[in-house]
């Protein structure tokens, strides 16, 4: 079913649909030239879409522009992609809607300008699914990895995909076979929102094995492509929809990827859009993983082993951080004097103050002064010859032993 997004202003009258003038220009725009098209953007930024648009058909353009737009600028299928994307319950927005992710997007401007190439911001973005572009960009992360992925991958992006989106946080992918795939899956079996960004067109279905899974995404989140509809995949188009993914997500998790791989190219757009990038490790003698091992070992990614590294490293979005699953330690509050009289203490049978400072190698009066607190918080006990440690240990220290 059709969707109505933003300032869209659609009229229906005799069953016929009809667009304003902006959306059919920056319709036009989308085929006229191969994205990322930076000198076109450029213009339209100028001179807004519409005029932009009549200037490209009429080749009035600059050089730089009609080399963007020749081989396609006599195309007028505007109507048609709009009306096709109404078909499949799809639509285009653009910068003109509320619902545009402005925000996210601004990073692809700010890299242009400084010089960065290939990631100049798209015209529109063909959108199918009940949510709000922008709402699903808020909060992000993206999965991404090798297609030929290893039962350890497959397994890693499930969980990940999983915990993310059980946080409340969108899970971004490319709905590719192997990673990209188990992460949109592990989110999807978590209740949560899951957005597929793709390299063709939506109305493609590509590839042909995760056709169910567009279909699910679409219903639980969204299914985004730059590309009108019946535009084929093409090995370029995936290299230049990973910016959207980059884009669109606070932090990019890589958990597989080869020496070379779109993986990799999508951590190093992140990168250049000065997103955060992590990695997962993985084994040593998987050529999966030497992709990976290359962004930590390069100071590239940051080394993440669990949803909680991934919130933590992309700062929880602005929420608090959940606790790292490795549990602290009773002792973790006792100050290193403390803690040092507190290793030196034996289980078994008690030391005299005396002998706990030449084991610990804490001066004598402090010793006397730590003791009596590490009694009282359940670390020590006497005995009948002097101080040994308490038995059960499970006690979690006041703040008060936090001493020295």
């Amino acid at each position: 079913m059709p969707t109505e997004r933003g300032n869209e202003a659609r009229a229906v009258a005799g069953g016929a649909r009809s667009w304003d003038e902006t959306r059919l220009a920056r319709a036009y725009l989308l085929r006229a030239a191969e994205p990322p098209a930076p000198a076109l953007v450029a213009f339209v930024a100028e001179h807004g879409p519409v005029r932009a648009a009549e200037r490209v058909r009429s080749g009035h353009v600059p050089d730089a522009v009609a080399q963007e737009t020749m081989a396609r600028r006599a195309l007028a299928l505007e109507e048609h992609d709009l009306r096709a994307a109404d078909e499949i319950g799809a639509r285009l927005v653009i910068p003109e809607d509320d619902e545009w992710p402005a925000w996210p997007l601004l990073s692809l401007d700010v890299a242009t300008g400084r010089g960065v190439r290939g990631v100049a911001p798209p015209l529109g973005l063909w959108v199918q699914g009940g949510g709000r572009l922008d709402g699903v960009s808020e909060e992000a992360v993206a999965v991404v990895g090798s297609r030929a992925a290893t039962a350890y991958g497959e397994h890693t992006a499930a969980e990940l995909g999983h915990g993310i989106a059980e946080s409340a946080v969108v899970v971004f992918s490319g709905a590719a076979y192997g990673i990209d795939g188990c992460a949109h899956r592990g989110a999807l079996a978590a209740g949560g929102t899951t957005v597929a960004v793709l390299g063709c067109g939506l109305d493609v279905g590509y590839p042909a094995g995760h056709v169910g899974l567009l279909n699910r995404i679409s219903e639980r989140g969204l299914v985004v492509s730059e590309y009108p509809v019946g535009t084929p995949p093409a090995r370029h188009r995936f290299l230049v929809r990973n910016r959207l993914i980059a884009a669109l997500s606070a932090g990019t998790v890589v958990v597989e990827a080869g020496a070379r791989s779109g993986a990799r190219n999508t951590a190093a757009t992140a990168g250049a859009l000065g997103k955060v990038v992590m990695a997962v490790p993985g084994p040593v003698s998987s050529a999966m993983s030497v992709g990976c091992h290359q962004l930590i070992r390069s100071c590239a990614a940051t080394l993440v082993a669990s949803v909680a590294d991934v919130l933590d490293t992309v700062g929880r979005l602005g929420r608090e951080v959940p606790e790292s699953v490795e549990q602290r330690r009773p002792t973790d509050r006792l100050g290193p004097q403390a803690l040092r009289v507190h290793e030196a203490l034996r289980s078994r049978r008690g030391s005299s103050a005396e002998e706990l400072a030449a084991e610990s190698g804490v001066p004598l009066a402090k010793v006397r002064a730590v003791l009596p607190a590490l009694e009282l918080d359940g670390f020590a006990e006497r005995c009948s010859s002097g101080w040994r440690r308490a038995s059960g240990q499970t006690a979690t220290p006041p703040e008060r032993t936090g001493h020295a």
